[in-house]
């Protein structure tokens, strides 16, 4: 199969990169973003399943990480020859890269931390040492606005953010450093200017438009408003009892004395904000009502380890980053050892009660350090990990799951899965130890004095296994395990060894740049391959151990034949660290020391032609590929296990030449199973126990609800006879209200009509008062009206006196500025002819003294390029001045054309003015013409307005107050109607409820009568049988009498055994045993 048929693609990591700022984001509430080698994980938690996001060609790391507050878009910020930002679309297929964004001009090797603007149009990204510059970018067009120096070498900067509110307002924090930065005009500016003394500030988050919250490393809490500090507080005051018991008891076993706890991460949401609290505390603060400030509310602590040797190792981290989901439900941290732990706010709610909330991994437990080693085996989809962390783990690669792991005292340095999956050996630096896999525990069996092995593996029949120990391969009978055989031979330390599928035969690579094969039987070493100037680091071999393939430090990767290397294929700017070769001979995997993986075809070809995928963000230090070729394991030095997923090219897997089936057998003590079984049948006697005692409390609650149901079977009928009552005494009332308010509404008619009568009367002799007004008023009208034409016709008058004015006014500041604009067309002209003699007269003396200089000067080149600098200067000033003057010249045409526009503007206002007068005149006479007929119009609808005003307020006063009188006893039955509704209801309820009792009663009643009965015979038959046994005894007694009359005493016994024998027992035994 082609090269190009093969794809390794990334389907499952265990391990988180450290390091990373900011590096967990919620994209919703069922997904999580964080760094893994080097990658970007799209984890769902809901389908425990994960989506990659690689890392680009030649990055030397994820450096930080940033989402934007619509969860859409993901920054990248990583480290290589320039630091990188890499913004995705979260939302598009695949995770579709959106831009790439560069320091450009400024050498920047690295953005230490980003952040997106509010609406998602801006980013801010600060640089990394020497120049820690502040970039602010409309991302989407890859353009930088602003920049500005925040930081300086003994003043990093580790967090930027944007206000909530304002995409022109920024914070920076670092250590001695807190600035908050507006953008203006194209620049970035600091506005706020601390009086306090510098603070490490470890992060800082947005309260609201105008606040701050910002952390220090000696555990304060600073709260900044609008640039000043509003007040502050000593996170490590506010600890519980609990919490302070503990730090007492950590002090005492401490040998030096504690520091105040370090608030590395803080982070705001809706009630108030959650900060660490030094190693392995969270608090969660939240706001005050009553005042301006935050109160302690909880805290939240990860829980001990109990696989660890030492548990209390688990509280010794400390959180880097802490993130809240969309919707505040859950509080997610990551820690300094690349654990991710959660929990469910509402369960932090539990910790106001006085309980203590923990912890729970998010996941599962990864590794904290480099992995030196992994194995798999045969029989089970499981693989095995040992670390630096002093931890061994076992995996499982098809349910993406870790099946159960243990801390020891040592290092590990190797491991090696038997290929039955029931047996691990582990090389510490002091002995090799076979352990035990047992469902939950991985238990210590046997001991080996191998000390520092570095490599060790099971042979594939798993009868043998070879250990290392430096330059010696010793190998172990698995069945008696005696040391069988020793093969020496190498010079240096022996750094991989591999079985042959038969196990005949052991192939080794060494420091001392030899590869040897041995035979198993003889210990003799049958070929051998040696190159003084490589040190071999990993080795694979083919199915039919014919070929063998070798990586080392010489950067190449070697095929090796018959003790001859047959082909070198170099990795360039790489070193190769470890290879892998399929089981189906057709694919070759090597990993390298940025850790990538790329995937060669075989045969190899004589130059580069590999497919280079990004994984880890560290070398790789093995891998393996699983037994049905399905999936490409890899560990590195950053602590992560990546599983790939080898298919074609039309994303299906490879196809299998047979089914494998894998084992579910496990191992487990015969002590573990007994003391499971004791704890079942405890459980189930405890089970019985409470089945009984939970009986007994239904029969007393049954009575209790009996008797409290009849209790309110009576208040509520009494009840309900009380509000019947009430109810016939409103109805009585309402019929006497109503009979009165038809009575006073009769009244109310006669009087309105009376009075409306006298209106009437009223109304027309003041109508001919206000006739006789009209007249006079008429009459002073039209005098205004020949003052207002006469003070018109002034008017006119001085409107024209005074354009005649004006436009005189106007024409003499014209010619005065054309004269002006003449005379400045000639100074312009004059000076343009000086200027350029000027130039020229420069430019001769300058080529002259040039010549002369070049020919006395000519050792002292850097002199003569200052002097030529210095002229040009000169020349381009007067250049300058020059296109100034033109440019001078033409604001005055400008200005003269402008003024000749006004003029005429002028004159188009002068006829317009004069059209408005004459249409104005016109508009005076039909306004007044028709203000008089409005007026007597008005007048006459003013009168009868008032009238009907005066008259409908009267009314409405009266309506008003009988609805008044009527609405609230109207409510007061309606509410009544609707209680006495809902009190018929629940009588209802209760009598259906009293009818289900009775029912349950009478049944229990007939039980218990049944069992009365049962005990009542019960007890007559123990009656009768205890009559019976006396009955015996004393014939029994009667018999013994005769022990001395041997005939007597067998008739006696005779007559005794068919008076008491039944049918069924057929012998004396059987009827002692019927007795007893």
């Amino acid at each position: 199969m082609a090269v190009s048929q093969i794809v390794a693609q990334s389907h499952f990591i265990f391990g988180v990169q450290t390091g990373v700022v900011n590096n967990l984001c919620y994209i919703d509430e069922q997904t999580i973003i964080f760094p893994a080698g080097n990658n970007c994980v799209r984890y769902n938690l809901d389908e425990q399943s994960q989506k990659f996001i690689p890392g680009i060609e030649k990055s030397q790391g994820i450096q930080a990480l940033a989402i934007s507050p619509d969860r859409r878009y993901l920054a990248v910020s990583e480290r290589g020859e320039k630091g990188i930002i890499s913004v995705y679309d979260l939302q598009k297929e695949q995770n579709k890269k959106r831009k790439t964004l560069t320091g450009g001009d400024i050498a920047v090797q690295e953005f230490v931390c980003m952040a997106f603007s509010h609406d998602s149009k801006y980013l801010i990204s600060q640089s990394g040492a020497p120049d820690w510059t502040l970039f602010y970018w409309v991302w989407q067009k890859q353009k930088v606005l602003a920049t500005l120096n925040t930081g300086g070498l003994t003043n990093p900067v580790y967090q930027v953010s944007f206000n909530p509110q304002d995409n022109t307002q920024i914070c920076v924090s670092g250590n001695g450093v807190f600035k908050l930065i507006q953008y203006a005009k194209g620049s970035l500016k600091q506005f706020n200017a601390l009086k306090k003394k510098a603070n490490n500030y470890l992060s800082h988050d947005w309260m609201s438009e105008k606040r701050v919250i910002a952390s220090t490393e000696t555990g304060q809490l600073l709260v900044f408003e609008s640039g000043e500090l509003r007040w502050e507080m000593n996170v490590i005051s506010k600890t519980s009892t609990q919490d302070s018991e503990r730090t007492v008891e950590k002090k005492q076993e401490a040998t030096v004395p504690s520091q105040p706890p370090r608030v590395t991460v803080i982070k705001a949401y809706s009630k108030g904000f959650v900060c660490s609290a030094g190693l392995g505390m969270v608090f969660l603060f939240e706001k005050m009502e009553d005042k301006d400030g935050y109160r302690k509310c909880s805290e939240i602590q990860i829980p001990p380890d109990p696989y660890s040797n030492d548990p209390s190792q688990a509280e010794q981290q400390e959180f880097v980053s802490l993130c809240i989901s969309p919707s505040e439900e859950t509080l997610t941290g990551c820690t300094d050892r690349g654990q991710l732990y959660s929990i469910a706010l509402s369960s932090a709610e539990i910790g106001k009660q006085g309980d203590q909330a923990q912890f729970d991994f998010l996941t599962e437990s990864f590794h904290s350090d480099t992995i030196t080693d992994l194995s798999i085996c045969y029989c089970k989809p499981i693989v095995a990990t040992c670390s630096l962390d002093r931890s061994v783990r076992i995996w499982n690669f098809e349910t993406n799951s870790l099946e159960v792991y243990k801390e020891f005292q040592e290092q590990a340095f190797s491991v090696a899965l038997h290929p039955a999956g029931l047996f691990i050996l582990v090389g510490f630096c002091d002995k090799l130890r076979l352990l035990n896999l047992l469902i939950s525990d991985i238990r210590p069996f046997m001991e080996f004095n191998v000390r520092g092995c570095r490599e060790c593996a099971f042979s594939n029949g798993g009868h043998l296994f070879a250990a290392v120990n430096g330059t010696v391969i010793h190998i172990y009978s698995t069945i008696t395990f005696e040391n069988v055989r020793n093969m020496k031979g190498h010079n240096g330390k022996v750094r991989s060894i591999v079985w042959s599928d038969d196990d005949s035969r052991l192939v080794s690579c060494g420091m001392d740049g030899a590869v040897y094969e041995w035979n198993t039987l003889t210990s003799k070493r049958e070929s051998e391959c040696v190159l003084k100037t490589c040190m071999y680091t990993s080795i694979a071999i083919s199915p039919d151990a014919k070929i063998v393939f070798a990586v080392g430090t010489d950067c190449t990767l070697k095929e090796i034949q018959d003790h001859h290397i047959l082909k070198d294929v170099p990795a360039e700017d790489v070193t190769y660290t470890a290879v892998a070769f399929s089981q189906s001979g057709r694919m070759l995997f090597t990993g390298t020391s940025s850790g990538t993986v790329r995937v060669m075809k075989y045969p190899l070809p004589t130059h580069k032609d590999c497919i280079e995928y990004q994984g880890h963000a560290a070398p790789i230090t093995k891998m393996i590929i699983t037994t049905d070729d399905q999936f490409l394991l890899t560990v590195a030095e950053d602590g992560c296990l990546l599983i790939w997923k080898i298919i074609d090219q039309e994303r299906h897997g490879l196809k299998r030449d047979k089914a494998i089936y894998y084992s579910e057998e496990i191992l487990i003590t015969k002590t573990d199973l007994e003391d499971k079984n004791q704890n079942m049948l405890e459980l189930k006697t405890r089970v019985e126990e409470l089945k009984v005692e939970n009986q007994f409390q239904l029969r007393l609650k049954g009575m209790d609800h009996e008797k409290e149901v009849k209790e309110m079977t009576d208040k509520f009928m009494q009840e309900i006879e009380s509000l019947k009552t009430k109810y016939q005494v409103l109805k009585a009332d309402k019929k006497k209200m109503e009979s009165d308010h038809k009575e006073s509404l009769e009244k109310v008619m006669e009087r309105n009509t009376k009075e409306k009568l006298d209106l009437e009367s009223t109304s027309l002799q003041n109508l001919m008062l206000e006739y006789e007004r009209y007249q006079d008023l008429q009459h002073k009208s039209q005098k205004m009206q020949e003052e207002y034409e006469r003070q018109l016709q002034n008017t006119e008058e001085r409107k024209t006196q005074a354009l005649e004015d004006h436009t005189q006014h106007y024409e003499s500041r014209l010619k005065e500025n054309l004269f002006k604009l003449k005379e400045s067309e000639d100074k312009a002209q004059q000076q343009q002819q000086e200027y350029e003699e000027m130039i020229r007269q420069i430019e001769e003396d300058a080529d002259r003294e040039i010549l002369d200089i070049r020919a006395k000067y000519e050792r002292i080149l850097k002199e003569e390029k200052d002097t030529c600098l210095r002229l040009k200067d000169e020349t381009g000033i007067m250049r300058k001045k020059f296109s100034s003057l033109q440019r001078e010249i033409g604001d005055k045409n400008l200005e003269t054309e402008k003024l000749r526009l006004e003029h005429q503007k002028l004159q188009g206002v002068i006829k317009s003015l004069e059209k408005d007068i004459v249409g104005l005149k016109r508009e005076i006479h039909e306004r007044d013409e028709t203000i008089q007929d409005k007026e007597k119009c008005n007048y006459d609808m003013r009168m009868k307005n008032s009238d009907l005003e005066k008259f409908k307020f009267v009314l409405e006063y009266k309506i008003n107050d009988l609805k008044k009188q009527i609405e609230p006893r109207e409510n007061s039955i309606i509410e009544m109607r609707e209680q006495i509704q809902k009190m018929e209801e629940e009588l209802g309820q209760f009598k259906r409820k009293n009818t289900q009792l009775e029912l349950n009663i009478t049944e229990l009643k007939l039980k218990l009568k049944v069992t009365d009965e049962d005990k009542r015979k019960e007890m007559q038959r123990v009656r009768n049988m205890k009559t019976l046994v006396q009955r015996f005894k004393t014939d029994l007694h009667h018999c013994v009498e005769l022990i001395q009359e041997p005939k007597k005493l067998k008739d006696s016994v005779c007559e005794l055994y068919s008076s008491y024998v039944q049918a069924d027992v057929h012998s004396p035994r059987c009827l002692l045993l019927s007795l007893q």
